[in-house]
């Protein structure tokens, strides 16, 4: 499927969940791995708000993405975002949704006229 890129200029993005390794198997524990690289897949949690609306996503990063020093509720940076819609069926019944994946996850700032 197609990749959409997400303009993230004048977002504010917080970290509301700290990296975790992201499970590709739940019944067996496997850990996802990039199908290129091999590299372990990364899940944070962030709050996206742009223009007055947030939005509770989860976006995957490689391991080396996954910058030092990060902390919850800090302003973070995701170089690279892209989502990815995506649907299956599961147990007979059609899901759907949106996947996000960026180059890394960094320090960020709060940009400036997201204050006022």
């Amino acid at each position: 499927m197609r990749t959409i890129r997400v303009e993230t200029s004048a977002a504010t993005i917080l970290l509301t969940e700290a990296p975790e390794p992201k499970v590709r198997d739940r019944q067996t524990g496997e850990i996802a791995k990039d199908a290129t690289s091999g590299e372990t897949l990364m899940k944070v949690g962030v709050v996206y708000i742009d223009e007055g609306e947030s939005s509770l996503i989860h976006v995957t990063v490689p391991e080396s993405g996954v910058s030092e020093g990060l902390a919850l509720g800090a302003p973070v940076a995701l170089p690279g975002l892209v989502a990815r819609p995506w649907e299956s069926v599961f147990n007979g019944q059609q899901r759907h949704g949106i996947a996000y994946r960026a180059a890394a996850v960094t320090l960020g700032v709060v940009p400036a006229g997201a204050a006022a």
